[in-house]
């Protein structure tokens, strides 16, 4: 792995070996839309505006860290403050008797810790594939076809942080009305911790600040084509807002539902866990596993999604289309060229 905090071309040949088929997915966008991908960009660009130091077992963000444990590894993200409360209570749930993660978690399988953690609250995997069979994007139809695309879609984006909102960035790009919605007792903490990087995601977009409770997301969802989100189900349906009756209600409709590992699935994940769970790492000099880049899952989710809703539109629509992070990541990691994987 490279070592300086600005050398994104040496963090693009670390993730080279592993992204023929995000190459394949960035081509089919810019095939159905005109807008070129620049992957270096896409991936790397928060790095760069955040001057990030080059991950190894702590993530380039620094909330991560891959840990060993009895049987292998696992990484563990304390990316909230309440992630750090968290960590007694999942001290406890071990029952090894450390005080701290890193001497507990050598004593516990790595299934272990990721589960004690999930259970608490805490963002974990180990070291994957978790889901080796389950496709990057699966789809399903809720809805009616339109025989004719829509020429400027309104998107509504209700993700945070990366990955739903490089999705409608992209889609932005490609010509769609994008309007981004916050809670106004929840905004998108990616405002504060990267202010420049989230311009550059938003740059152009229409912004609503709502207040959930009110009701008034379920009018706004229903004047909009495309919804992108990253909620489990039952907090939308609790406002109100459910991904099926929305497709049912006009033709030609997407929906795009990014989750860390399935909308049936509760555990929650973040970009740098997901790509270890998906199985995308790198090697250091003694075999042992590495970060890639930053929060790698992340961006590679969002041209997924992108990619995904484009091609949904291009048909004519009708589909819920549900990304897995981790299921992305191991598109990317089962695709690796060189040596496998340590």
């Amino acid at each position: 792995m490279k070592n300086s905090a600005l050398d994104i071309n040496g963090w693009m040949a670390d993730v080279d070996p592993f992204l023929s088929p995000l190459r394949a997915v960035a081509a089919g966008f810019t095939g159905r839309t005109g807008v070129p991908v620049d992957l270096p960009t896409v991936l790397f660009l928060r790095a760069r505006l955040a001057g990030l130091a080059a991950p190894g077992r702590t993530s380039a963000g620094g909330s991560c860290r891959l840990l060993e444990t009895a049987d292998g590894w696992a990484a563990v993200n304390l990316a909230r403050p309440e992630d750090h409360a968290g960590v007694p209570a999942l001290l406890g749930l071990l029952g090894t008797g450390d005080t701290t993660l890193t001497t507990a978690a050598r004593r516990v399988m790595a299934h272990q810790l990721a589960h004690c953690a999930q259970a608490v609250g805490i963002a974990a995997a180990a070291l994957g594939p978790v889901l080796p069979d389950r496709a990057p994007v699966l789809t399903s139809s809720h809805g009616e076809r339109r025989t004719r695309p829509i020429a400027a879609p309104r998107v509504l984006d209700l993700s945070a942080l990366w990955a739903g909102p490089l999705c409608a960035r992209l889609l932005g790009q490609g010509g769609a009305h994008v309007t981004k919605v916050e809670s106004t007792t929840r905004p998108d903490g990616a405002r504060q911790r990267h202010p420049e990087f989230y311009h550059w995601l938003h740059d152009g977009h229409d912004s609503l600040v709502l207040d959930f409770a009110s009701g008034a997301l379920a009018d706004v969802v229903a004047r909009s084509d495309v919804v992108i989100e990253a909620s489990r189900p039952r907090a939308l349906r609790r406002l109100g807002v459910r991904a099926e009756e929305f497709l049912a209600a006009r033709p030609g409709r997407v929906w795009v539902s990014i989750t860390g590992y399935g909308r049936d699935d509760d555990r929650i994940a973040f970009g740098d866990d997901a790509a270890v769970a998906g199985g995308l790492t790198g090697r250091d000099a003694g075999g042992g596993p590495v970060f890639l880049g930053d929060a790698l899952a992340d961006p590679v989710t969002g041209l997924y999604a992108a990619d995904a809703v484009a091609r949904s539109l291009a048909a004519g629509g009708g589909e819920l289309l549900c990304v897995s992070m981790a299921a992305c990541a191991a598109a990317l990691a089962g695709a690796r060229t060189g040596p496998g994987p340590c």
